[in-house]
């Protein structure tokens, strides 16, 4: 395993970040697994060396976070722990969604207790709240930090602009500020390139990009995902534009670059995200220890800059997608 600074925290985590929405309730969604099947794979994370697990309370209505939690019983001060909040959780309460002081803390503490943990190491907001100043989330996070709930706080997908806005709030208020960004970011979408990640570059801000693997449709031919469970059943892969504008051309140079190098499509796509200076590691979702194992490989795949132009010159804008 490789390891790396998360942005400016000084915080030491492995190149590859654990995503844990796979993990949960087959209940919430069809293709989760269940914590019998989730937990080997946990496990064989850990033993190659992944310290780095994302979840969110959303995530299978908090069962994976549960099942992180217990994952890690006993060997949680080596593992840097991340998830976050803004999604309603509950129907029939509106405060257990949005960004509000009164959110933030209830949803933290069930957070923290469903995780059996006093602290965790990353809170990040899930999206953009319209409805509360970004002050008040600000000191609510503050506050949070010095509670020894929360040692650092991030954000997820949102305009270059509220993140800019977000950054001079903390410094004009004197607050601790947001040290991550977890995007969407990945070769068939990097409209994330004109603004976000400059920003992030320029403000020493670690990157965490989700759906790496554009929900799927980086890791075989295109004209083959339908065919998948998620594909079938995953609605939210349908709402990007990620066959648009290029992308149907670049699957298909994915596929060429792979069988070339012997490797497979979704080791290409990851390996290209490595090779991304802006990057400090990618969110990697999975449902096999045979698919991490093989992302984990991805780690020792060599991209030749031409390599690399290859891949990216059919891309064409995109509408912005994922935050909208």
């Amino acid at each position: 395993m490789e390891y790396t600074t998360l942005g400016d925290t000084g915080m030491e985590v492995s190149r590859i970040c654990l995503g844990c929405m796979s993990f949960g309730s087959s209940d919430w969604r069809e293709w989760v697994l269940d914590e019998d099947e989730s937990m080997p794979i946990l496990d064989r994370a850990i033993d190659l060396g992944i310290n780095f697990f994302d979840t969110a309370n959303m995530y299978s209505r908090g069962e994976s976070e549960r099942i992180l939690g217990k994952a890690l019983e006993g060997r949680r001060d080596e593992m840097v722990v991340a998830t976050k909040g803004y999604f309603q959780m509950d129907e029939t309460d509106p405060n257990s969604g949005g960004l509000s002081r009164k959110a933030i803390e209830q949803e933290l503490d069930n957070s923290l207790s469903r995780l059996g943990m006093d602290t965790v190491d990353l809170y990040q907001t899930h999206r953009w709240d319209k409805e509360t100043p970004i002050d008040v989330t600000l000191r609510a996070l503050d506050d949070a930090v010095r509670r020894e709930n929360v040692r650092y706080f991030g954000a997820s997908s949102m305009w270059a602009h509220q993140f800019a806005e977000s950054l001079h709030t903390s410094e004009r208020l004197g607050l601790d500020r947001f040290v991550t960004m977890q995007n969407h970011y990945n070769l068939v979408y990097r409209e994330e390139e004109r603004e976000m990640l400059p920003l992030c570059d320029k403000e020493g801000i670690g990157v965490v990009p989700w759906s790496p693997l554009a929900r799927g449709y980086l890791t075989r031919p295109h004209e083959e995902f339908e065919d998948t469970t998620r594909g079938k059943t995953d609605d939210y892969a349908h709402e990007h534009p990620y066959a648009d504008n290029g992308g149907a051309e670049i699957n298909e140079r994915v596929q060429e670059l792979a069988a070339q190098k012997g490797v497979t499509m979704a080791q290409i796509s990851l390996a290209w995200l490595f090779h991304k200076e802006e990057v400090d590691a990618p969110i990697v979702g999975t449902t096999s220890i045979e698919h991490l194992e093989a992302a984990v490989e991805a780690l020792d795949i060599s991209l030749s800059s031409g390599d690399m132009a290859y891949l990216e010159e059919p891309y064409e804008p995109v509408p912005v997608s994922g935050h909208q």
